[in-house]
Order: C-alpha cells, then structure tokens, then sequence
C-alpha cells in the first residue's frame, strides 16, 4: 500500500510568513561573509532557520486568507525581520565606528584591504572590527537569543496580529545611539594616547622648528595605537556583551517575547 504525502494549504502559508520573517533578518543580521557569498549559501541558512522554527509554525486558517491578505502578511513578516536584524547590527557598527575614528587619527586609513562582506575596498581596521563583532556575534551566543526570541515570537505575534507602539518605534531610534557610544567606548583610551603623542610632538616642534617631526609622526602614533588596541582586544567581549543586552532586550520588547 503506497503512502501518500499531502501538505496543507495553512502549513505552506505559515512556512511561507516564517521565511518571509527569517530572511528579513538576514539581511542586516552580522554573519560573516554571507553578502559576498553564493546566493545558494544564504537561501540553504534561510531555510534551515525556517525548519528549525517548524514546531514554532503558527496554525493559519487558509479558507480566510485571500493572495492580497497573504502579501501584506508577508510584507509585515519581512518588514519584522529587517527591524531584528538592523537591532543587532548596531552592534557591528558601533566597532566599525570606532575603528573608522582610530584610522583617520592613527594614520591606517592610507591602509586598504578588500573587505570581504561587501568586496570592495575598505579600510584594514574597519575590516578587521566587522570581522571581530561577527565572530563576537556567535560567541556570546546572540544567534541563539535572535533564534529563541524568533521561536517565542511566532506564538506571541502570529502573522496577522503583529503592532508596533510608538514606545517600540522611539526605543528602536534611541538604540542606533549605541552606536556612537559604543565605537567611543571601544577606542577612547587610544583617543586620549593619540591625543597627548599630538600635544608633545606640537611641543617638540615648538621648541625646535628644524626638526620634520611631522614625518615621524605617523609610525610612533601607528605603533602606539596598535600596541594599546592589541592590549584592549581582552575587554572587547566584555563591551559587546554589555551593548548586546540592550538590544536583546529591544528584540523581545519589538517581537512581544
């Protein structure tokens, strides 16, 4: 006697709100060259985190449901996701901020390299800080949190119920803040080494108007900042660990959970 598969109409709806859901979140969420890679990689990572959330997958009454009810549910689901995945990649901004500020003060900027998300050229600093906060991302376990909140979401906020307050809209502009506060947390202690190299190599020329101190600026001020950076690399978990818990709480505030 031969089985026979059938697949309800409600589970493909539902399959559908979920992807439309996760993969809006792929799109700012920090994985570490997934805009570069194939795009059978990042539609392989949509759909596992998909059936990773079946037991999660809402109950959908399809006799209600017409194709325009459908889209806008799609369009709201997908319109979640980015709002998840922009909350977390405040977190890589604020290192990339930070680095782009040490670039421009500790000379790496004449520095390029190839970054590897976006593949064009970029600064070696603010590749390396994207790459860090990516690798941090995962080693904190945020993936997991984004994962759970996702899970508890889809029973909190079905597709069709989901509403975003003015509090949520007014906390979400307040956290790209964290951007700014972030980055300067990150590199202050180097802002203030390169600040007082420019106040004693300003001194020395002072002194003596003869000496090209200029030129010698540059790789004193390139060493400092990377031996000071290399010492601080031992609290950057710390600090991401402390950002991160303000929008994890934003994603649960925003997802209902």
């Amino acid at each position: 006697m031969g089985a026979e598969l059938r697949l309800d109409i409600g589970t493909l709806y539902a399959f559908l709100l979920v992807l439309a859901r996760v993969t809006g979140a792929l799109v700012y969420i920090p994985l570490p060259g997934i805009k570069s890679g194939p795009e059978l990689a990042r539609a392989l990572i949509a759909l596992s985190m998909t059936f990773a959330l079946f037991p999660s997958w809402p109950a959908i009454d399809a006799s209600h449901v017409t194709l325009g009810l459908l889209i806008g549910w799609m369009v709201a689901e997908a319109g979640i996701g980015v709002a998840v995945g922009l909350a977390v990649s405040f977190l890589t901004e604020g290192f990339q901020v930070g680095a782009q500020i040490i670039s421009l003060q500790a000379g790496y900027g004449f520095a390029q390299t190839i970054d590897p998300t976006s593949g064009a050229e970029s600064a070696v600093l603010i590749v390396i800080a994207q790459l860090t906060a990516g690798l941090l991302f995962f080693a904190t376990g945020m993936d997991r949190m984004v994962l759970a909140a996702f899970a508890h979401s889809l029973a909190t906020q079905p597709p069709g119920h989901f509403n975003i307050s003015p509090a949520v809209i007014n906390s979400m502009i307040r956290l790209g803040g964290m951007i700014f506060s972030t980055g300067l947390r990150l590199i202050l202690p180097v802002l203030g080494m390169l600040l007082m190299v420019e106040v004693s190599i300003a001194l020395l020329a002072r002194l003596n108007a003869q000496l090209h101190l200029m030129i010698l600026s540059f790789p004193v001020k390139m060493l400092l900042a990377m031996t000071l950076l290399a010492w601080l690399v031992a609290i950057f978990p710390r600090v991401f660990n402390q950002a991160s818990g303000g929008v994890v709480e934003m994603i649960q505030r925003l997802l209902g959970s």
